[in-house]
C-alpha cells in the first residue's frame, strides 16, 4: 500500500508545478488539463498494467482507467471510474459520483472516495442496487479495512460473466456480508517479521449457483467463511474455514445436503500451493484429513495424502458410493458396515493405497425377497507402487435373488496395474463355483482378464427351486475354461458345457457386451444333444413326450436379455428309444403351430388311446424382425405347403401339421407360456 502511494505521490508531485499555472491553493479549478501514466504497479494481493489518471479543470471532472487488473487467477481488462464531481489539489485527490465499468459496459454502483498521497489515508464507498454497499477506509499506517453488505452475487456475476471466461455459462444467486482487512508490517502484534496480513471473513445466505449442462446446481446455501494469511519473504502463509450450514448440492452424480466444515492451512508461492493440513468433517465419517501439494497453473496435484477413519457405510454408501457404481440403482442401494481408507500421491502418480473393511457389505434388494447382496465383508486390500502386496478378504455370505453362497475366502496377488487372484470355492447351494487362475489387468478402457470358472455339481431341485422355475430333477454342472473380460464385455474363448436332463447343453462363440447396462447385447450359438424329452416336459407340464431330442440355435442375438435374432432347429436324436407322445402334448404342439395346425389321426381309434407313438419330431423358427419363420421336419413338406411337426409311427398312425409360416414372436411366446401353465385343454380333430 505504501509503494502505491509513493507512486502517485511522486508522480503527482513532479507533474503538479508544470501543469498547475494558478497558486497552489486553486489547483484544484484552476488547471486545464492533467493526465497522470502509471505503466505497472504490483501487489501482493493483485497487480494493474497501464493505470491512467484524467482531470479536467474547467469541469472538475477525473476519470482513472486501468486497462488489465489481475486479482488472483482472475482477470479483467477495461476498468474505469468517471466521476461527475472531481477534485484534484495536491495532495488530495476526491471523487463524487463516480460511474464504473468494465469496457462499454457501465455498471449500476455510484462510488465516492478522498485520498491523501501524502499521508495515505482513504475512504471508499460503493453502493449499489437494493441495498448493495462496499465501503473501505484506509489510515496512516497503511491499514486497510473494508465492509460488504447485501453484495448480490446473483447481479456480480451477471455483470462480470461477459469479461471472465470462468464465468461464462454459470449463474449464481446469494448475498454476501463480510470484512475484509489489511494490516501492513507491524501493525498488528506478532507481525513484525511478516510482509502483510490479510483477513477475510463472512456470510453467504440464501446462495446458489447452476452449470449450463445442470450437472452441478446449488440452492438455499447458507455458508460462513474465515480467511487469515500474512506474507513473508515473498510467501503466503494461511488458514481458513467453511462452514456450510444449510442448503444442498448436486454435482453430477452426487447429491450432499449441508453439515459439512473444511478447515484448512497451508502456504504459497508462485504457482505452488502447499497445504499443510486439511480437515474435513462429514457426517458418517470419524475422521478425513489430507496433505497436499498443488501447481495451481497447470490445476495439478504434485504430491499428497490422505486418511479416513471408520467411514459408516450407511450414511456415506448412499451418497458417495452408489451414485458412481450404480446410478441407475442408486436409492434402493443399501450399505452396512465401516471402513478405513488411506492414499498417497507423489510425482503426480498415485503410490500407495490401503482400504480396511469391518463387517462391511452392500445389498440391493428386488422383487419377493430376492435381489442382490454381498457381505459382512472384512479384511485388509493394500497396494503400493512398484511392489507386490496381498489383499485377504473373508465374506461371510451372499445372495442373487434367491440363491445363497455361503462363506469364503478371497484372496489376491496386486501389482502394479495387474491383480492375481488365488484358486477360491464359493459355496452354492449343495454344490460350488470355483475360480481358477483368474487374473485382471488395469489398462486405459477399463479392467481386462481372464479364468477359468467351474460349476461343481449342483442339485437341479435346489437350483430351480430358488430361481423359481419349475423343479428339475438331476445334477447341473459346468465347464467355462477360458472366460475372458475386457471393459464392457465378457466372452468366452472355449465352450461353455452344461449337464441337463441326460444330455448335455454347449454354448461357443459366447458374447456379453454391456452385462448391466441398459443395452445389453448377447451372441452366441448353442447346441443340446441327448435331451431327454420325459424330463423335460414332465418339469415344464407339456404333457408327455418320451424320446431324446437334439437342437442347434445359430446365431442367437439377444437384446436388453430379449430374443432380436436366431435360427433355431429341434429334431429327434438317432438311435432306437420308445417313442410316445400323450393328447396332451399333441394338443400344446398344436396350439404352438398356430392358427391352421392341426393333429390328424385315425378317428375310430381315438378312444382307445391315451398316447401315441411317433416316428420323429422336428421344428425351426427363424427369428427376423420379431417375426419366426416356421418350418417343421426337415424334407417333410406337404404339397398343401403345410409343415410337418409330428410324424406319425405305429398304431394310430399321427402326424401333427402347422400352416402358418410366419408367426409373430410374442404371440408364440405368449401361447408357450399358456400351455406351459395348462391353460389350453386338449381337444384333437
Amino acid at each position: 500500500m505504501r509503494g502505491v502511494r509513493r507512486v502517485f505521490a511522486t508522480a503527482l508531485a513532479t507533474c503538479l508545478p508544470w501543469a498547475v499555472a494558478a497558486p497552489a491553493e486553486a489547483a484544484t479549478i484552476g488547471m486545464e488539463r492533467l493526465a497522470l501514466v502509471v505503466s505497472r504497479v504490483d501487489h501482493p494481493a493483485f497487480s494493474i498494467r497501464d493505470l491512467s489518471l484524467h482531470a479536467s479543470g474547467g469541469e472538475a471532472r477525473l476519470a482513472l482507467e486501468i486497462a488489465h487488473l489481475r486479482v488472483g487467477a482472475g482477470e479483467l481488462r477495461g476498468l474505469g471510474l468517471r466521476c461527475a464531481q472531481g477534485a484534484l489539489s495536491y495532495p488530495f485527490i476526491a471523487c463524487r459520483d463516480g460511474r464504473p465499468h468494465i469496457g462499454a459496459d457501465e455498471l449500476p454502483w455510484r462510488v465516492d472516495f478522498d485520498l491523501d498521497l501524502t499521508t495515505g489515508e482513504a475512504n471508499a464507498v460503493a453502493r449499489g442496487e437494493r441495498g448493495a454497499r462496499v465501503a473501505f477506509r484506509a489510515d496512516a499506517s497503511g491499514r486497510l479495512h473494508g465492509r460488504i453488505t447485501r453484495l448480490s452475487l446473483t447481479e456480480l456475476a451477471a455483470r462480470l460473466q461477459p469479461h471472465l471466461a470462468a464465468l461464462v455459462g454459470w449463474k449464481a444467486a446469494g448475498l454476501v456480508d463480510g470484512e475484509i482487512e489489511w494490516l501492513p508490517p507491524g501493525a498488528a502484534r506478532g507481525a513484525a517479521a511478516t510482509d502483510g496480513r490479510l483477513i477475510v471473513r463472512g456470510t453467504i445466505d440464501a446462495g446458489g449457483f447452476g452449470s449450463a449442462d445442470g450437472l452441478q446446481a446449488g440452492e438455499k446455501l447458507g455458508v460462513d467463511f474465515r480467511f487469515d494469511a500474512s506474507r513473508r519473504r515473498g510467501r503466503w502463509h494461511g488458514e481458513g474455514s467453511v462452514d456450510w450450514r444449510s442448503g444442498a448440492i448436486y454435482w453430477h452424480p452426487f447429491f450432499v445436503e449441508a453439515g459439512a466444515r473444511l478447515d484448512v492451512a497451508g502456504a504459497m508461492q508462485g504457482d505452488r500451493l502447499d497445504l499443510q493440513r486439511v480437515v474435513l468433517q462429514l457426517e458418517g465419517v470419524d475422521a478425513l484429513a489430507a496433505t497436499a501439494v498443488l501447481d495451481v497453473r497447470r490445476r495439478r496435484l504434485v504430491d499428497g495424502a490422505m486418511t479416513m477413519s471408520r467411514a459408516d457405510l450407511a450414511i456415506v454408501g448412499p451418497r458417495w458410493i452408489a451414485p458412481l457404481v450404480a446410478p441407475q440403482a442408486a436409492e434402493r442401494l443399501r450399505f452396512a458396515g465401516h471402513v478405513s481408507a488411506g492414499v498417497r500421491v507423489g510425482a503426480g502418480a498415485l503410490q500407495e493405497f490401503d482400504a480396511v473393511f469391518d463387517a462391511a457389505g452392500f445389498s440391493l434388494p428386488g422383487a419377493a425377497g430376492g435381489g442382490l447382496a454381498l457381505g459382512p465383508v472384512s479384511g485388509h486390500v493394500p497396494w503400493r507402487a512398484g511392489a507386490s502386496s496381498r489383499a485377504d478378504l473373508r465374506v461371510d455370505g451372499g445372495r442373487w435373488e434367491r440363491l445363497t453362497l455361503g462363506p469364503f475366502l478371497l484372496a489376491a496377488e496386486l501389482q502394479g496395474d495387474r491383480i492375481a487372484f488365488a484358486r477360491s470355492s464359493i459355496p452354492l447351494l449343495d454344490g460350488a463355483v470355483v475360480l481358477d487362475g483368474l487374473a485382471l489387468q488395469r489398462v486405459t478402457e477399463g479392467w481386462r482378464g481372464s479364468g477359468q470358472v467351474v460349476v461343481e455339481p449342483l442339485s437341479m431341485r435346489l437350483l430351480t427351486d430358488a430361481l423359481g422355475l419349475p423343479s428339475m430333477g438331476g445334477v447341473l454342472t459346468a465347464s467355462i475354461p477360458a472366460l475372458n473380460l475386457r471393459p464392457g464385455e465378457i466372452s468366452l474363448d472355449g465352450a461353455l458345457v452344461i449337464s441337463a436332463f441326460d444330455g448335455y447343453v454347449q454354448a461357443t462363440e459366447l458374447r456379453v457386451r454391456e452385462p448391466f447396462g441398459i443395452a445389453s447385447h448377447l451372441s452366441a450359438n448353442i447346441e443340446a444333444r441327448h435331451i431327454d424329452l420325459a424330463q423335460l416336459t414332465d418339469t415344464f407340464r407339456f404333457g408327455s413326450i418320451t424320446g431324446f431330442v437334439d437342437a442347434d440355435v445359430r446365431d442367437l442375438e439377444l437384446q436388453r436379455w430379449r430374443p432380436v435374432r436366431f435360427d433355431a432347429r429341434i429334431a429327434s436324436s438317432a438311435g432306437s428309444y420308445p417313442r410316445r407322445i400323450s393328447q396332451r402334448a399333441v394338443q400344446n404342439i398344436s396350439a404352438l403351430g398356430g392358427a391352421g395346425a392341426s393333429a390328424a389321426i385315425q378317428r375310430g381309434l381315438i378312444g382307445l388311446f391315451d398316447t401315441f407313438g411317433y416316428r420323429e419330431l422336428g421344428f425351426r423358427c427363424v427369428l427376423r424382425a420379431n417375426v419366426c419363420r416356421a418350418d417343421g421336419i426337415a424334407g417333410a413338406n406337404r404339397a398343401d405347403d403345410g409343415f410337418v411337426i409330428v410324424r406319425g409311427g405305429g398304431v394310430p398312425a399321427l402326424d401333427v401339421i402347422g400352416y402358418n409360416r410366419r408367426i409373430d414372436w410374442n404371440e408364440l411366446v405368449e401361447r408357450l407360456q399358456r400351455v406351459t401353465s395348462g391353460k389350453v385343454a386338449p381337444e384333437l380333430r
